[in-house]
């Protein structure tokens, strides 16, 4: 008995033979589209066709129409193009896999490969329902199994092993393996995680890659070791490289890396004319970047730049889907696929008037026919936070020699420590502020002082951070106090203080890094919160994406992580944290 690929094999005999009588017409369809402009991806040409829809599959595209239908809608003067496919989505940047699918489904985005990161140190079972529910949606949802973890765990964090590794690769949602932010490792001879790539392989997961600044040599090596795809690239130069090197290459427009305009103008100006391996993603920037969309607003920025709208819009649909071995249920408008259909009023308005997702309308005439009670029934079974430990006075004593100098939003140097940190509050005319990461559980913490970050403000406490243990800044060790007691009181989130006001906070009571809010609210909360860091000196891109790496060791140079002040080329602890 095969096991079952639910991503690969989405109907049973039973339906097969029902969408067989509606081809015969000895049942009505469940929607007909007709008169329709659609675009036609293999052969790439506009066609003129008949879309006959049977609940979430379409079953027929040709010049017949049904005796009859249950619902038949005429396209006359619209365009119709598959569903936009989002190929590396982190539904976890304050936002959730269910509120994100549904934001990005009624902008034409209804499919979403998702990173695992999340899920991925919750024991299984309860990670696994979550997948279901996420299932049910109208929206298509994949993931990726990953192989580290980004950050250095402390000794009581879960085991990842190939145990837990494997379920993910058997789970039939999962499409892939990576992002592979640890690729160092298999090249010091790190026979486990080339075990893991090479099993990969043999389910059937492509390898993403992780690879900023990569040369042709360490390329070539990583292909070697089976690595299919990369989004890492950071000019049309290096784009070209991984393309000439055989990758699959992902172009970024992130709310860290908006890169994509300047990469399409560059690689058209180099005479690239093949663009089948090419694909792009958001790379799940936080929530305020998504005012313009998603992948609709990536289609845009291709067709101003120069590219073919066809190119566009393949580059969205075919092109993911052939990577993740899914072009015979996604990314075309043919028979046996999913109906993810996008209704355009115009060719080069990627932002569809209507959405359809696994055959029913979503988004219609400038209203959301999105159900939300799928929301709810996924969000109930996504974990809630509960803050018990407390934050006291005798926590905040800062005697570290050296800090955290900030390069930009996500890289930190070393730097020297001249102010006093014995005081209890930090000079506003300096750019330093008190730094500590604190256990979850309340058994050790990290004191340190972060430079760059902001010069005045008193307190920001977050619990959203990589290793999921809490961010406790400031100048104000008051204002940081009260900061973490609101914090608390929320069951989670992102609260700024100063001068003993709440400023601004973002609850985030699932896992304590997700909001239930719809995306549109959490926008609201986000640019506020921006907003209040950005007068207060704050001059970097993301603040959040400034919170959630500063425990990250995938990026240089040095780390305040669960086990103290890491370097992260020698995989060195300078300062251990302590026990409380």
């Amino acid at each position: 008995m095969p096991l079952k690929r639910s991503a690969r094999a989405p109907w049973s005999k039973a339906m097969i033979r029902s969408q067989l009588e509606v081809v015969d017409q000895l049942r009505p369809p469940s929607l007909v589209l007709t008169n329709a402009t659609y675009l036609n991806v293999y052969v790439k040409q506009w066609k003129q066709a008949n879309i006959w829809i049977e609940n979430d599959r379409i079953v027929y595209v040709g010049p017949d129409v049904p005796d009859s239908a249950v619902e038949t809608v005429d396209m006359t003067g619209k365009y119709i193009v598959p569903g936009y496919i989002e190929p590396h989505a982190h539904p976890f940047q304050l936002y959730n896999p269910a509120t994100l699918s549904k934001y990005a489904g009624e902008r034409g985005t209804t499919t979403l490969v998702n990173d695992n990161m999340l899920l991925f140190l919750q024991d299984k079972e309860q990670a696994f329902a979550q997948l279901e529910a996420i299932q049910q949606l109208p929206t298509s949802t994949y993931w990726w199994a990953r192989l580290d973890t980004q950050t250095e765990l402390d000794r009581d964090s879960v085991l990842v092993d190939s145990e837990r590794v494997h379920a993910w690769f058997n789970h039939p949602d999962v499409v892939m393996a990576g992002e592979l932010t640890a690729w160092p490792r298999t090249l010091k001879g790190d026979d486990e995680m080339l075990q893991w790539m090479l099993d990969a392989e043999t389910c059937g997961l492509p390898v993403e890659g992780h690879f900023p600044g990569a040369s042709a040599k360490t390329l070539t090596k990583m292909a070697l070791m089976g690595v299919h795809s990369d989004h890492e690239a950071m000019t049309a130069n290096e784009a070209l490289c991984r393309l000439e090197h055989g990758y699959t290459t992902t172009l970024r427009h992130s709310s860290i890396r908006p890169d994509l305009p300047g990469m399409i103008r560059g690689l058209l100006g180099a005479g690239l004319e093949a663009y089948d391996h090419l694909m792009v993603t958001t790379d799940g920037s936080t929530p305020g970047f998504y005012q313009d969309g998603l992948q609709d607003a990536l289609v845009k920025i291709m067709i101003e730049a120069g590219l073919p709208a066809i190119e566009a819009y393949r580059i969205v649909s075919l092109n993911v889907a052939r990577h993740f071995g899914l072009d015979h249920v996604l990314g075309s408008i043919a028979p046996g696929r999913i109906a993810h259909l996008n209704i355009l009023d115009a060719i080069d308005e990627p932002r569809p008037s209507a959405v359809i997702a696994k055959g029913q309308w979503i988004y219609r005439d400038g209203a959301s026919f999105f159900p939300n009670e799928l929301i709810e029934a996924a969000l109930a079974l996504m974990p809630a936070t509960d803050v018990t430990i407390d934050l006291t006075p005798n926590d905040l004593s800062f005697s570290m020699p050296v800090g955290l100098d900030m390069v930009n939003s996500v890289i930190m140097k070393l730097f020297k420590i001249t102010h006093d940190t014995g005081q209890d509050e930090l000079p506003r005319d300096c750019d330093e502020s008190f730094l500590m990461l604190l256990d979850k559980e309340g058994k050790w913490r990290l004191n340190t002082v972060l430079k760059g970050f902001a010069n005045d403000f008193g307190g920001l406490v977050s619990s959203y951070s990589i290793s999921g243990d809490y961010l406790i800044l400031g100048k104000c060790k008051q204002d940081m106090l009260m900061a973490f007691e609101r914090m608390r009181e929320l069951g989670g989130g992102i609260v700024l203080v100063d001068r003993g006001e709440i400023i601004a906070e973002i609850p985030l009571p699932l896992c304590g890094m997700t909001s239930t809010e719809p995306l549109e609210q959490l926008i609201v909360q986000e640019q506020r919160l921006r907003a209040e860091l950005i007068a207060r000196g704050y001059h970097f891109e993301d603040p959040i994406y400034t919170l959630l790496f500063l425990a990250s060791t995938h990026l240089p140079y040095v780390r305040a992580t669960p086990l103290g002040i890491y370097e992260v080329m020698k995989k060195q602890i300078l300062f251990p944290a302590i026990l409380r």
